[in-house]
C-alpha cells in the first residue's frame, strides 16, 4: 500500500478517448483568471524552461503491507531519474516481506504473493534502490510515508539526504484543487495514469513535477521570494525549491522590466483579487416599513406533493403527513412572527421540512434566513446535498453561504506575522516528532496559506492539507475577540472572514453551527449578517452549547502560553518589536516605552504564575468530581470563607494591579507606534490583546459577585501539573440570556430536533431555551411521530433485577448481563457508559469470555480516536464496542452494523458537578426541573443510535433496574420511541434476544 488513499469512486481515468479536465478538481468560486491559467499548465509545462529544476532528480513511489510504520513492510519500490526535464532511467523491484500479503492490499495493489516469492529482501532491495539513486534528491508524493519505510531498513538513510515531499509542494502550487491525491491530478492534467503500483505512480509523478514548478512560477511576484526567505534558521526541504524559482522570477522580471522585481504585498494581491459587486446585501427584515409576506398553507401543502417542487426532487417520493404538517407549522411562525418548538421523529425529513419553507419566504421578502446546526454531518448534508438540489429545483435558483466560526479562515494579519515573526514552538511542546520536522510543518503551512490567500477571493482552511496536530490554530487564525477590525490593515475588503460575511449577506440562506451563532449573540451581532429567522436544528443541544461559548475560563497553561508568545526585550513579540522599530522615526521614545512595557509585562506573567500556584493549595477543600488526574472544586460560599481561599486573593488582587499595569503600558505603547506605523502598532495590540481579557477572567470569577454565574476550579491531582490549573465561571440560566437579549431581536426561530419532549411536555426545552419567558401567544410545541415502526423494529428491554448502580455487586452483574446479550446478538452491541473506570473494569472481565465466543470487542480507552473506533466497529458486523460519551448521539451506524444498544447506567449528572450543586443551593426540586429531563433527554439520543432508516430493527437493553424501583422511570419509558418496555430478569434476556431476533431477521 502507498502513502495515499484510494482515488475517488466515479471518476473515469484519462487516457485515449477521453479529454482531461481540470475543472472536475477546481474549488468552486475560482476566479476565472485563476481556472485559465490551470486549464493552460499542462501544455504550458511540455515547453517550460526548468534549468536544474529539471535535472537529476529521482521520483520514487513504495507500496507497502499497510500504512503502520511498525507492523508492515515494503513489497514494492519503484523510481525514476528526470534528466533533461525527461525520464531517463527507471527502477522496480518487488520486496520480500516476512509474512503474507493482507488480502485487501493484494486486492488494492494487484501484488500476490507469489509475486514477492523470489524477491530480494527488503536490505537488498534498498540496497539496490541506493545505488540507483547516488545521493540525488528524491521527489516523493507524501515524502515522509516512502522515506520513514525506506529508512526503517538498514541502510535506507543512504539513499539519499534530500527528500521533497511533492504533496506538500502540490498544495503550494496548485491551492484551488479540491484534491491533491496524486491520482486525481494526475488524471485532471493528463499525465500518465496513477494506479495503486508504485511503477505507474512514478511516472504520475514525474508529470506533475513539471506542472508543480509552472503553477508555482504564476504564483504572484515576490511571493516565492518572501517564502523562500522566511525563517531562514529552519531547515525546510521546499526551500531550495522556492529560493531557484524565486531568482529565476526576479531575473526574468528584471530581463522585461529593467528592474527588481518589487517586494510582495499580500494586501494589492487581496485587492486585485477580491471583486466588487459580489452580490446584493439582502434587508433587515427589521428595518422593513412593508409588512413580510409568507407562502400560504396551500403553496406550502402543493410544494410537498408528488407533483410539488419537493416531489420532483425524488425519483420514489411519498407524501409524508408529518412532514407537510412541520411545513406548514414552519410557514405559520414565519407568518406570524412567532416561534416553534418541534420534536421531528427520525425519518420524517425535517431538514426539507424547515428549508423550502424558509427559502420561499427569503426570496418572497428579500431577506436572509439562517439554519444553526449542532454537527458538521449535518451542515455537510445541507450544504452538500439539499440546497443544492433546491436550487436546481427552484425557477429563481437559490444563493446559500456555509459560514464557519473564525477559527476556519486565514486571518491575513497572523499570516504576515508568522512569515516574519518567531514560530509559536512553544505551542506544540511535547508532540512525538522533533522540533525542527514540526518547525518544517509550520512554514509549510504559511506557504499553503499564502498561495491560497492569493488565489481565492474567500474560503476556508479546512482543505487546505495542514497538519493541524503540528501546526497551531491561532498562528494562522484568529477569534471574535482578538479580532483587530478596524485596527487590521486588512479590514474589511480583503479579510476572509468579514468577507464570508459579506457573501452570506447576499444570499438566501446561511448555513452555520451553533457555537457560531451564540458568538454572535454574545457579541452583540458582530459576527453574522443581520439574521432575523432562524432554524435551530439539533436543538437539544442548544442550551449546553451557550453554556460552553458563554463560559468565562482562566487557564494557567494558556496564560502561560501568551506570555511566553508575548516575550520580552530577547525574545518573542515585544523583541520582534523592538528590532522592527528601530529605524522609526521617534524610534529611542519608542525603544524606552518597549523597555518598559516589557519590564510590566515580565511583573505580571510573574504574579499571574503566582496565582496559580496559589491556586493548586485549593485541592485540600475539594471533595469529589473529576477524572484521574484532575479535581473539580466548586467555589460556593463555604470555599471563599477558607483561609485558603484569602490566601489566593490576595496573591489575585496582586496579579489584578500588575495585569492593569501591564495593559496600560502596552496601550500606550501601542498608540506611539501606531503614529509611525499602524502595522506594527496592530501587531503590538494583537499580541497583548490576551492581558485585559485575562484581567477580567480573574476579577470575574475571583470577585465572584455576577450571580448569573456558577464559579469552580479544575485542579490537578499531581504535581508536575502544577501551575495548569483552571477557574471556571459559567452561566447557570441560559435561557434567560436567550430568552432576554437573543429571542426580542428575533421575528421567528423554529428550534426542531428528534429528541426535545420529556413525556409529552417540552416544559424542560423551553426553559432552556428561554421561550418561556416570552408570552404565551408567541411560541407553539408541536411534536410529531416518526414514519418509522418503532413498535416492531425496536425491542426494549429493562433488566428489572440488576443491584443498583451503588451496590458492590453491580459490575459484576454487569459483565455477565453484557455478556448473555453479546452471545444473544452475536456481536454488533454499542454498550454507552457514563464513567470511565466502570466501562474498563466490565471490559477486562468481559473481553476475554467473549474472545473465546469468536466475537472481538473493543473499548473507548484513553487517547483513542473516536473516528477509528467507528470504522473498525462499522467494518465488522459480529464487532461490539464499549464507548462514552461522545457515541451517545451523532453516531450513525446502519443496517446490522449495530443491531444493539445498551445502557448500564442512566446518564444523570454528577452531584458533585459544580453546576447541579449550585442549583440545588439556589432552587427547590432542581434535581427534578434539570437533572432528571436531561438524562431522559440522553437517553432519547443513544436509542436514536439503533434505528437510522426504515428496514433497521435491533434491540435496547436497559440495565438499571431504577427505571423499576423508582418512580421517576415511567418519564425514561415513557420518552422513548417505543414506549413498550418488557421487564425481564437478568437470567431470561438473552432467551428473549433469541426469539426476537428470530422473528425479526
Amino acid at each position: 500500500m502507498s502513502g495515499e488513499t484510494p482515488p475517488s469512486e466515479g471518476r473515469q481515468p484519462s487516457g485515449p478517448g477521453t479529454t482531461p479536465s481540470v475543472d472536475v478538481l477546481l474549488l468552486p468560486g475560482t476566479p476565472p483568471s485563476v481556472a485559465t491559467r490551470y486549464r493552460s499548465l499542462a501544455e504550458r509545462a511540455k515547453h517550460a524552461e526548468l534549468g536544474l529544476l529539471g535535472e537529476d532528480f529521482v521520483v520514487l513511489d513504495t507500496e507497502t503491507t499497510g500504512l503502520s510504520f511498525r507492523d508492515c513492510e515494503l513489497i514494492e519500490i519503484a523510481a525514476a531519474r528526470i534528466r533533461g526535464g525527461v525520464v531517463e532511467e527507471r527502477f522496480q523491484t518487488f520486496v520480500h516481506p516476512m509474512g503474507p500479503i493482507p488480502p485487501e492490499i493484494s486486492a488494492l495493489t494487484h501484488i500476490s504473493d507469489l509475486d514477492v516469492t523470489d524477491a530480494p529482501s527488503a536490505v537488498d532491495a534498498v540496497a539496490a534502490l541506493s545505488e540507483f539513486v547516488a545521493g540525488d534528491p528524491v521527489l516523493a508524493h507524501n515524502a515522509t510515508f516512502d522515506r520513514t519505510f525506506v529508512e526503517s531498513v538498514p541502510g535506507g538513510r543512504d539513499v539519499s539526504d534530500n527528500w521533497i515531499d511533492t504533496l506538500a509542494l502540490s498544495r503550494i502550487a496548485l491551492p484551488r484543487l479540491s484534491s491533491h491525491r496524486l491520482a486525481d491530478m494526475a488524471r485532471a492534467f493528463g499525465c500518465d495514469s496513477a494506479t495503486h503500483r508504485a511503477t505507474a505512480d512514478v511516472e504520475a509523478l514525474a508529470g506533475m513535477w513539471r506542472i508543480m514548478l509552472v503553477a508555482l512560477m504564476d504564483l504572484p511576484s515576490g511571493l516565492l521570494d518572501l517564502l523562500s526567505t522566511m525563517h531562514e534558521e529552519v531547515d525546510w526541504q521546499l526551500r531550495p525549491i522556492l529560493s531557484y524559482l524565486a531568482h529565476e522570477a526576479a531575473d526574468e522580471g528584471a530581463s522585461e522590466r529593467g528592474a527588481e522585481v518589487a517586494p510582495f504585498s499580500l494586501k494589492l494581491a487581496r485587492r486585485g483579487l477580491v471583486s466588487e459587486g459580489q452580490g446584493h446585501v439582502r434587508d433587515d427584515a427589521a428595518e422593513k416599513d412593508e409588512p413580510l409576506s409568507a407562502p400560504t398553507r396551500l403553496e406550502v401543502e402543493e410544494a410537498f406533493s408528488a407533483d410539488g417542487i419537493v416531489g420532483s426532487l425524488y425519483a420514489h417520493f411519498e407524501v409524508r403527513p408529518d412532514q407537510v404538517q412541520m411545513a406548514r407549522e414552519v410557514r405559520d411562525a414565519l407568518a406570524s412572527s412567532t416561534h416553534r418548538s418541534i420534536e421531528a421523529g427520525t425519518g420524517v425529513g425535517k431538514s426539507m421540512a424547515y428549508l423550502l419553507p424558509e427559502v420561499l419566504f427569503a426570496q418572497r421578502n428579500d431577506l436572509t434566513v439562517g439554519i444553526a446546526t449542532k454537527t458538521n454531518a449535518l451542515t455537510d448534508q445541507l450544504v452538500t446535498h439539499e440546497l443544492p438540489i433546491l436550487d436546481s429545483a427552484l425557477p429563481q435558483g437559490l444563493r446559500f453561504t456555509s459560514l464557519k466560526g473564525y477559527e476556519h479562515y486565514p486571518c491575513l494579519h497572523r499570516l504576515e506575522r508568522a512569515a516574519l515573526g518567531e514560530l509559536p514552538t512553544v505551542l506544540v511542546e511535547g508532540e512525538s516528532r522533533s522540533l525542527a520536522a514540526m518547525e518544517a510543518d509550520m512554514l509549510t503551512a504559511i506557504a499553503v496559506t499564502y498561495a491560497f490567500c492569493c488565489q481565492s477571493p474567500e474560503g476556508d482552511l479546512d482543505a487546505l492539507g495542514i497538519r493541524w496536530r503540528y501546526v497551531p490554530r491561532m498562528m494562522l487564525t484568529t477569534t471574535p475577540a482578538e479580532c483587530l477590525r478596524g485596527s487590521c490593515p486588512y479590514y474589511p475588503n480583503e479579510c476572509l472572514v468579514h468577507g464570508a460575511r459579506r457573501r452570506a449577506a447576499c444570499s438566501d440562506v446561511v448555513v452555520t453551527n451553533h457555537s457560531l451563532l451564540l458568538r454572535d449573540v454574545e457579541m452583540d451581532g458582530r459576527i453574522l449578517p443581520p439574521v432575523r429567522h432562524w432554524v435551530v436544528d439539533e436543538a437539544h443541544a442548544f442550551e449546553a452549547e451557550a453554556r460552553r461559548q458563554w463560559a468565562v475560563e482562566v487557564s494557567g497553561d494558556e496564560a502561560r502560553q501568551a506570555f511566553e508568545l508575548l516575550g520580552g526585550t530577547k525574545s518573542g513579540a515585544l523583541h520582534n518589536l523592538m528590532v522592527q522599530t528601530a529605524g522609526l522615526e521617534g524610534a529611542a521614545l519608542i525603544q524606552r516605552l518597549l523597555t518598559k512595557a516589557a519590564a510590566a509585562v515580565a511583573r505580571a506573567a510573574a504574579s499571574t504564575s503566582d496565582l496559580f500556584l496559589a491556586l493548586h493549595s485549593l485541592g485540600c477543600l475539594a471533595s469529589g468530581g473529576g477524572g484521574y488526574e484532575s479535581t473539580t472544586l466548586w467555589i460556593d460560599g463555604g470555599v471563599r470563607l477558607t483561609p485558603e481561599w484569602d490566601a489566593l486573593s490576595e496573591v489575585a488582587h496582586v496579579a489584578l494591579a500588575r495585569l492593569e499595569e501591564a495593559s496600560k503600558d502596552m496601550d500606550e505603547t501601542a498608540e506611539k507606534i501606531s503614529e509611525s506605523s499602524p502595522q506594527l502598532g496592530a501587531n503590538l495590540i494583537e499580541a497583548g490583546g490576551f492581558l485585559h481579557a485575562l484581567h477580567d477572567g480573574i476579577d470575574l470569577i475571583v470577585s465572584g459577585e455576577d450571580e448569573s454565574y456558577v464559579y469552580s476550579a479544575q485542579l490537578s491531582r499531581r504535581r508536575r501539573d502544577i501551575g495548569s490549573e483552571r477557574l471556571l465561571a459559567e452561566k447557570i440560566d441560559v435561557g434567560a440570556d436567550l430568552g432576554s437579549r437573543w429571542l426580542p431581536e428575533m421575528m421567528s426561530v423554529v428550534f426542531a430536533s428528534a429528541t426535545m419532549a420529556v413525556g409529552e411536555s417540552f416544559e424542560h426545552f423551553d426553559h432552556s431555551v428561554g421561550l418561556d419567558l416570552l408570552g404565551g401567544s408567541l411560541h407553539k410545541d408541536v411534536r410529531l411521530s416518526s414514519s418509522f415502526d418503532y413498535r416492531d423494529n425496536m425491542a426494549v428491554i429493562v433488566a428489572q433485577d440488576m443491584p443498583q448502580p451503588n451496590d458492590p455487586r453491580y459490575l459484576s452483574a454487569l459483565e455477565d448481563l453484557l455478556f448473555d446479550v453479546h452471545r444473544s446478538m452475536g456481536g454488533s452491541v454499542l454498550t454507552l457508559f457514563t464513567n470511565r473506570r466502570d466501562m474498563e473494569r466490565v471490559y477486562a472481565g468481559l473481553q476475554p469470555r467473549l474472545s473465546q465466543l469468536g466475537l472481538p470487542v473493543i473499548c473507548q480507552e484513553r487517547g483513542s480516536s473516536a473516528r477509528r473506533l467507528r470504522e473498525r466497529f462499522m467494518a465488522d458486523r459480529s464487532c461490539s464496542l464499549l464507548a462514552l460519551r461522545s457515541f451517545w448521539e451523532g453516531f450513525d451506524s446502519p443496517g446490522d452494523t449495530l443491531r444493539c444498544v445498551v445502557i448500564p447506567k442512566l446518564p444523570f449528572a454528577s452531584p458533585c458537578d459544580p453546576l447541579v450543586r449550585e442549583r440545588e443551593l439556589r432552587e427547590e426540586r432542581a434535581w427534578w426541573r434539570h437533572s432528571l429531563p436531561e438524562a431522559v433527554i440522553s437517553v432519547k439520543q443513544a436509542a436514536g443510535r439503533l434505528i437510522r432508516s426504515s428496514s433497521d430493527a435491533g434491540v435496547l437493553v436497559l440495565a438499571d433496574s431504577r427505571l423499576v424501583s423508582k418512580r421517576y422511570g415511567r418519564q425514561f419509558t415513557s420518552s422513548l420511541p417505543n414506549p413498550d418496555c418488557t421487564r425481564l430478569k437478568r437470567s431470561n434476556v438473552s432467551r428473549y434476544i433469541g426469539l426476537w431476533r428470530s422473528s425479526h431477521e
